[in-house]
């Protein structure tokens, strides 16, 4: 596996530090947040899974603790927009670059509006998918939020 993908060249051409972690990807988890949050020993909360949805038919970003799910309706207010929904897996792959599974908000082939839960702020250090199914990347989320220029909003259920 390298270590070296689209997402940390982004983080690495912005000055962030952050450290690279690798883990057992299982292609057949129920849920792959949860599992790389086990694979790590981390708490799920500190693991963020990385979402691609779209809010009034428009492509958004979506970051959140890999153990809470996202409320469509907050996820609307945060882009002012009116509603929101799940992207296809398909549609997420053509617009990101990455695979399902490997979808990090860094690196994106076509950069979107991204939003970040706000209660991941509080942590010092999360995990955020590195590009690459099986690699995560530890930074502080404040830095995240600053690469990504996003906004950060109240989006779990």
């Amino acid at each position: 596996m390298s270590k070296t993908t689209r997402a940390t060249q982004v983080l690495s051409q912005a000055s962030v530090a952050f450290s690279v972690h690798a883990y057992d990807y299982d292609p057949g988890a129920e849920r792959v947040g949860l599992q790389a949050a086990e694979a790590l020993g981390e708490a799920p909360q500190r693991v963020l899974k990385t979402l691609m949805a779209e809010v009034d038919c428009k492509p958004v970003c979506v970051v959140v603790p890999s153990d809470r799910e996202v409320s469509m309706k907050k996820l609307a207010s945060a882009f002012r927009g009116k509603s929101a929904n799940m992207m296809k897996p398909a549609d997420a792959e053509r617009l990101t670059g990455y695979h399902v599974g490997g979808i990090s908000p860094f690196g994106q082939k076509k950069m979107v509006p991204t939003a970040i839960e706000e209660a991941a702020l509080a942590e010092p250090l999360v995990y955020i998918n590195g590009g690459q199914r099986g690699l995560q990347v530890r930074l502080d989320p404040k830095e995240a939020l600053k690469v990504l220029n996003a906004v950060a909003a109240p989006l779990i259920a």
